[in-house]
């Protein structure tokens, strides 16, 4: 036989329950930025919101570009912060001067020889025109990334993003990724909490 007290008890102790579900469910809810599905390098699907609580530097890159030994420098960051919660994001794409014309398994293998890259690649997309890849339509629009829309330039072009994915800065191409206003805001992002 169930006293009142007990099945008072047992509800409240599933309301809680539910409570804090819904809690950590609303935390776990991805950024509109990151909440997409793209494709590894190998093509597998993957939903970026699985980088949600991370600090982020996303890049447009290319294997045939002026700009292309800034992987090191990629690979030099990703390797001195990951453990912190950084990661680094690479798009390879082919809209300037034709300069990421190999294939996913060529790019993958050209980054991995070459540059040693252990940071995720993902499948070769555009960044701009027509067939540009959802990703970069909301980083380069006025109406989802207001302070850092604008069409990409070139290769290597940077996007940080905080643990809340929102993107609070952006660097021009030929800005290296270990340039010390760039280190010092990967910095100032990772000292922040995940809210």
């Amino acid at each position: 036989m169930n006293s009142p007290s007990l099945v008072a008890r047992a509800a409240g102790l599933l309301a809680v329950a539910l409570f804090a579900t819904g809690a950590a469910h609303a935390k776990q809810t991805a950024s509109p930025l990151l909440n997409r599905t793209v494709k590894t390098i190998d093509g597998k699907n993957v939903n970026l919101s699985k980088y949600q609580g991370r600090v982020l530097l996303i890049v447009n890159t290319a294997s045939l570009c002026g700009n292309t030994p800034q992987y090191a420098g990629l690979e030099e960051i990703y390797k001195k912060y990951r453990a912190r919660g950084f990661e680094v994001l690479a798009f390879p794409a082919n809209n300037f001067g034709s300069q990421e014309p190999g294939t996913n398994g060529e790019i993958q293998a050209f980054c991995t020889e070459k540059y040693d890259v252990t940071f995720p690649l993902f499948s070769k997309i555009s960044v701009k025109g027509a067939d540009q890849a959802p990703l970069y339509r909301f980083l380069t629009s006025d109406k989802t990334n207001p302070r850092f829309a604008g069409d990409i330039t070139w290769n290597f072009e940077k996007f940080l993003v905080n643990r809340k994915g929102e993107v609070v800065a952006r660097y021009a191409p030929k800005h290296q990724p270990t340039e010390p206003d760039v280190i010092a805001a990967i910095e100032t992002e990772l000292s922040k909490k995940a809210s």
